[in-house]
């Protein structure tokens, strides 16, 4: 798909990566506001890759590497563009900067209720882990 760009997210695009996951990002994260995602840019400028197409925002995701693990968060790909190789695009760029910073297995966060995402993720090469559960603790209310 070489003629969709692929880049790093910047502080500027903060408003339209929040805009965007209201419109096509299954659920919404504690950390969706303007603060979370600026912490996320200015922390990691690499981690959020962004898809555009024409000039719009068309996909998502966050590539978080702490050293030890790879972890993908807000696959997103805008209900009008899906099924357009957009998710793969972004995968393949992410697992690019999880080889490069030395990662060896990336994880995702899948809402178990979102089929059509756990179908993507699938045709991706992932697979889940039953044998693991993610268990959570909000530090904010």
């Amino acid at each position: 798909m070489s003629d969709l760009p692929v880049r790093s997210a910047a502080l500027s695009d903060i408003d339209a990566v929040l805009a965007f996951w209201r419109e096509a990002a299954e659920g919404t994260s504690i950390s969706d506001d303007r603060d979370g995602v600026a912490r996320l840019i200015t922390r990691d400028p690499d981690a959020l890759i962004l898809a555009e197409r024409d000039g719009r925002l068309v996909g998502s995701v966050i590539a978080g590497f702490d050293g030890w693990r790879c972890h993908l968060y807000r696959l997103a790909v805008h209900p009008e563009h899906r099924r357009q190789g957009i998710g793969s695009a972004l995968l393949a760029a992410a697992e690019e900067r999880f080889v490069a910073l030395g990662g060896r297995r990336g994880d995702a966060m899948v809402l178990e209720r979102n089929e059509t995402g756990r179908h993507a993720w699938r045709a991706a090469g992932y697979a889940p882990e039953e044998h693991w559960r993610r268990w959570v603790k909000h530090f904010t209310t």
